[in-house]
C-alpha cells in the first residue's frame, strides 16, 4: 500500500505549557483557579463528521459545543482522500482555531478532540488526535476514556522497540494497530481493543473512513447524528448536545461494544470481541454532560430535577430559600426546592468570563479563587435559613468558601445538600480525580464533614436514591436496569481490573483538615 502523506499544522517542539490549573512559575502572582473548583473533571470530547465539504468547519463547531468536556486542549485531524491534515493546540477551541486555520484543514471527513488531561501531562504533545504514518497509510485517533493497562503495554512495546512520542495512554493504541498483521483497518483496530481494557469511545481516521468504538460497558457515551438535509453526512459525538449546534438529527447511541465504519459504502455495525455487561458512567448525570444533553434517552436536566426531588425526601431541611452552586446545581436544587415547598433564588451568581488564571493583588484577598467565580446576592440571603445546593463535594475546601461567603451576606443559618452520594473513591476510567487520601468523604464522617465546611448540616443522596431517580426519567424505550451503571467513585465497585490498586484509607488514618 502506498505511503499516505500528514500534514502537521502544530508545532510540536513548543515548551511546556502553564500547568494544569496554575501559573507559570515564573508568575507568582497568578492564581491557580483550579485550586477552587473542587469538581471532578472529565477527561475529553470527541467529534467526528463523514461526507460535508466543510469538514473542518463542522468539527470546530461539534468541538465547542463540548467545550464543556474538556478546556485543556484542542485539535482536529483532516483527510481529503489522498493527505491528512492535523492541527491541535493547547487552549480552548475558539482560540486554538483561527478561520485561516481552518482553511487550511481540507477534506470532508474529519476526528477532533478537546482535552482535559487523566494520563498524560499538560503539554502539546499530548493533544489529541494523534496522526501518524505507517507503512499501511496514515492514522489518527482520539480518545475519551482511560485504558487501566496501558503502561503494562507501553513498557512491552518499547521493550520491544517502539518509541512513544506522548504520555498519554492513546498513544498505545496507535502502535497495537500499526503493528497488527490484519489488513482492513477495522481488524487492525479490532486486534489493539482485544490487547486493551478500560472505558473507550475512540474515534480512527484512514484516509476514507472513520470508525467509531465504544468499549464493551459502555462507560463513556458516544452517539450517531445525521444532517437532515443531506442524508450522507454523517456526525458522531460524546454527546448530542453537539448535533444542535450544526443542525444535525440524533439517529441513536452507539451501543457499548460496537464498532462503526463509515466510508463510502455506507455505515456499518461490528461487534467487539469482548462481551459485558454495560455499565455507563452515572456521573455524566450528576455533573459532567451538558443539562441540555440526552444520554441512554433520558434528559440530563431532568435527570438532575429528579435527584433534588429525590433529596427532599431523603434529607429535608427547615429553611427559608433554597439556592444552587451554579451552574451545574441548578436543576438539582429547583427540584429540591419544589418538593418541599420553598422557594428557588440565585443567591450566588456565577461570572462567566474567568480564565484559567488571574493575577491577584500583592495582598492576598480572601478567598481570592472562589470570590472572581462566584458572588452572593445579600438581598436574597440575610436573616434566613439557607439551604446551598450543589452537585458533589470532593475535598471540601471550594464548599467551605462558599458557605463561608453565604454566611458573610448575613444567612442565619446554612444546609449543605448534595445531589449525589458521598464521594469517596477515585476514578480510574477517565476522569481526572484526586486519590482516595484527598477525598474527604473517604475518611471522615458527614457530621464531620459539615463541621470542616461550617455548614449547620450536610445531606447527601443516597446511591440508592440515586440510581432509583435515574431509572424513573427517560420513556419505555430507556435502560431501567440499575445494575447497568457504574458508581465506583460513590462505592468502590470497579467493573474493570487496574493496576496500582486505589489507596486504602482507613478510619484510623483520618488527616487532619487544615482551616482555610
Amino acid at each position: 500500500m502506498t505511503r499516505r502523506h500528514l500534514t502537521i499544522l502544530d508545532p510540536l517542539a513548543t515548551s511546556p505549557v502553564t500547568p494544569r490549573g496554575g501559573s507559570h512559575p515564573s508568575s507568582p502572582l497568578a492564581s491557580p483557579l483550579n485550586d477552587d473548583d473542587d469538581h471532578f473533571h472529565d477527561q475529553c470530547g470527541v467529534f467526528a463528521v463523514y461526507g460535508h465539504s466543510e469538514a473542518a468547519n463542522i468539527a470546530y463547531l461539534g468541538l465547542h459545543a463540548l467545550q464543556h468536556r474538556g478546556q485543556e486542549s484542542a485539535g482536529i485531524v483532516t483527510s481529503d482522500g489522498e493527505a491528512m491534515y492535523a492541527h491541535r493546540a493547547m487552549g480552548l477551541v475558539q482560540d486554538a482555531f483561527s478561520a485561516e486555520g481552518l482553511q487550511k484543514l481540507p477534506g470532508r471527513i474529519a476526528i477532533g478532540h478537546v482535552r482535559y488531561s487523566t494520563a498524560g501531562d499538560t503539554h502539546i504533545r499530548n493533544a489529541q488526535p494523534f496522526a501518524v504514518d505507517s507503512a499501511r497509510g496514515s492514522l489518527a485517533v482520539c480518545h475519551n476514556g482511560n485504558l487501566t493497562n496501558a503502561d503494562e503495554i507501553r513498557a512491552e512495546l518499547e521493550a520491544e522497540g517502539s518509541i512513544f512520542s506522548s504520555t498519554s495512554d492513546t498513544e498505545v493504541l496507535v502502535h497495537l494497530a500499526a503493528r497488527s498483521k490484519e489488513i482492513a483497518i477495522e481488524d487492525r483496530i479490532l486486534d489493539a481493543l482485544a490487547r486493551v481494557k478500560g472505558a473507550y469511545s475512540l474515534l480512527f481516521l484512514t484516509s476514507d473512513a472513520i470508525v467509531a468504538v465504544r468499549d464493551p460497558r459502555g462507560i463513556r457515551p458516544l452517539c450517531l447524528g445525521l444532517l437532515p438535509s443531506r442524508k450522507d453526512v454523517h456526525v458522531i459525538a460524546s454527546e448530542p448536545v453537539a448535533f444542535d449546534l450544526i443542525g444535525a438529527e440524533y439517529v441513536r447511541d452507539i451501543e457499548p461494544g460496537e464498532m462503526l465504519v463509515i466510508d463510502g459504502a455506507g455505515v456499518r455495525s461490528l461487534r467487539l470481541r469482548e462481551e459485558q455487561q454495560p455499565q455507563s458512567c452515572i456521573f455524566e448525570y450528576v455533573y459532567f454532560a451538558r443539562p441540555d444533553s440526552k444520554l441512554n434517552g433520558r434528559s440530563v436536566y431532568e435527570v438532575r430535577k429528579e435527584f433534588g426531588r429525590t433529596l427532599a425526601k431523603e434529607s429535608p431541611a427547615e429553611a427559608e430559600v433554597v439556592i444552587p452552586v451554579p451552574d451545574s446545581g441548578v436543576p438539582a436544587a429547583i427540584g429540591y426546592a419544589g418538593a418541599l415547598g420553598i422557594p428557588f433564588e440565585m443567591g450566588l451568581i456565577r461570572s462567566h468570563y474567568v480564565g484559567r488564571t488571574f493575577i491577584e493583588p500583592q495582598e492576598s484577598i480572601r478567598h481570592f479563587g472562589v470570590r472572581l467565580k462566584l458572588n452572593t446576592v445579600e438581598e436574597i440571603l440575610r436573616g434566613k435559613r439557607v439551604v446551598v445546593l450543589d452537585d458533589s463535594i470532593v475535598r471540601g475546601t471550594t464548599s467551605r468558601k462558599i458557605i463561608k461567603m453565604v454566611r458573610g451576606a448575613g444567612a442565619r443559618e446554612v444546609h449543605l445538600r448534595i445531589s449525589s452520594p458521598p464521594t469517596e473513591w477515585p476514578c480510574f476510567y477517565g476522569i481526572d480525580t484526586p486519590t482516595r487520601r484527598e477525598l474527604i468523604a473517604s475518611s471522615h464522617s458527614v457530621d464531620e464533614i459539615a463541621r470542616y465546611v461550617t455548614a449547620d448540616s450536610v445531606g447527601y443522596l443516597s446511591l440508592h436514591g440515586m440510581l432509583d431517580a435515574v431509572t424513573r426519567i427517560g420513556d419505555k424505550s430507556s435502560d431501567s436496569n440499575k445494575a447497568h451503571y457504574c458508581h465506583a467513585c460513590f462505592s468502590g465497585r470497579y467493573a474493570i481490573p487496574f493496576a496500582p490498586l486505589p489507596e486504602s484509607t482507613s478510619s484510623s488514618s483520618k488527616r487532619r483538615l487544615s482551616e482555610v
